[in-house]
């Protein structure tokens, strides 16, 4: 631990004199780089994310809230951006640190440059950074509060940002969800993307399902439709009366940022109304945690939490493994969870929860992203399973 500080004070310190990008910690740690994308600063959770590729879904996901991303892939950037791969239209990720800067791109759908796409939504990056002892320090004392700046002069207030990185409370407590759901209702029809034709449409639907938008991943969405089911997505201040009016076969709870508990002060007696209903229900993520509070169960927030597209989950009713898409600092206790939830999946990096479902009801959850964007595909089933509940 000690060789990992020293690593990274004599590493800043060599960019302190030519600096246009700086990171302070909460403890007053400070690392210098260079500042790329929007000129700002911001205040957040700084945490990691291990994905090789799919830097602008990952930027893009309401879940990242609040939140600085540490990239531990290197080349982050480099195939530039488009207008396909994003999940919400005002991303709510703060910033992020690379070990180097983007280079120009090189990709066939690329639109703009990844510089450029940074600024168009006000988005910090800083490069330069030795991410590995970055991450390695957030392996072992956990994801720090701190702040991230960008300005070409590299003039820095220290003491300011010191003081803005202490005072940060923190994700604890923090609802999250009402700032980055809708605030209206509308309907989604865009199915998953493929390469021949892009996004395509659901025109014939076969079945309705109200999606509660805690922060939903437009590719969620996408995965609802391409099952063929008609999908209304309402804002996660909906009421119970407000989501059975649409006459929904089913419900969704998507995905979403910070402390379940504080987001369950509002979401959980709209779920328990709901599950009086017997209506085929699936959670995913912070939508996992919400239908766990509704049962009764405790969440609690993760040292370091799960990020990135190679996470093993062991499925305990058939034994295989999946290889997922996660991104959660939160998770639930599953000795909370009451007699008649069964668990499902569980994590082979940690041993948490990653699943569970309601024994002799059409009612189950992951932690996990099974929409896989990004990601791999081994768990794209589960929308099969849930529209198939529908189905019986």
């Amino acid at each position: 631990m000690l060789f990992v500080l020293i690593l990274m004070t004599s590493y800043s310190l060599k960019n302190a004199g030519k600096a246009t990008g700086i990171i302070v910690l909460a403890d007053g740690s400070i690392f210098y780089g260079k500042g790329f994308g929007a000129i700002t600063e911001k205040v957040g959770e700084i945490c990691f994310n291990t994905s090789l590729t799919g830097y602008q879904e990952i930027l893009t996901d309401p879940s990242y809230a609040s939140q600085i991303i540490t990239f531990t892939f290197p080349h982050i950037g480099n195939t530039g951006t488009n207008l396909e791969d994003i999940e919400t239209i005002n991303p709510y990720a703060l910033g992020l640190i690379t070990r180097e800067l983007p280079t120009e791109p090189s990709n066939w759908r690329n639109r703009t440059t990844f510089p450029n796409w940074l600024i168009q939504n006000n988005i910090v990056g800083i490069a330069g950074i030795d991410t590995r002892a970055l991450t390695k320090r957030i392996r072992d004392i956990g994801a720090p509060n701190g702040v991230i700046a960008h300005n070409p002069t590299g003039a820095f207030d220290i003491n300011s940002l010191k003081e803005k990185a202490a005072a940060w409370p923190g994700l604890n407590g923090m609802d999250l969800a009402k700032d980055v759901s809708c605030t209206q209702t509308y309907s989604w029809d865009e199915t998953t993307w493929t390469i021949e034709s892009g996004y395509g449409k659901n025109e014939k639907p076969r079945a309705h399902v109200v999606a509660i938008d805690y922060g939903a991943k437009r590719n969620i969405l996408r995965c609802l439709a391409n099952t063929g089911v008609k999908v209304t997505v309402v804002p996660a201040s909906a009421s119970a009366n407000d989501i059975m009016a649409h006459k929904p076969d089913g419900i969704f709870l998507s995905n979403g940022p910070g402390d379940p508990a504080a987001t369950g002060q509002y979401a959980v007696p709209v779920i328990q109304e709901i599950l009086k209903k017997n209506l085929p229900v699936f959670g995913i993520c912070l939508g996992h945690q919400l239908l766990a509070l509704s049962l009764g169960a405790q969440t609690t927030k993760m040292k370091l939490g799960h990020r990135g597209a190679n996470h093993p989950v062991k499925d305990l009713q058939t034994g295989k493994v999946e290889i997922t898409s996660q991104n959660h600092g939160f998770h639930v206790l599953p000795d909370t969870l009451p007699k008649d939830a069964e668990v499902t999946h569980v994590s082979l990096f940690d041993g948490t929860n990653e699943g569970f479902k309601l024994k002799g009801k059409p009612v189950f959850s992951v932690q996990y992203h099974p929409e896989a964007s990004p990601g791999p595909h081994d768990s794209h089933y589960l929308f099969e399973r849930f529209v198939g509940m529908i189905g019986k």
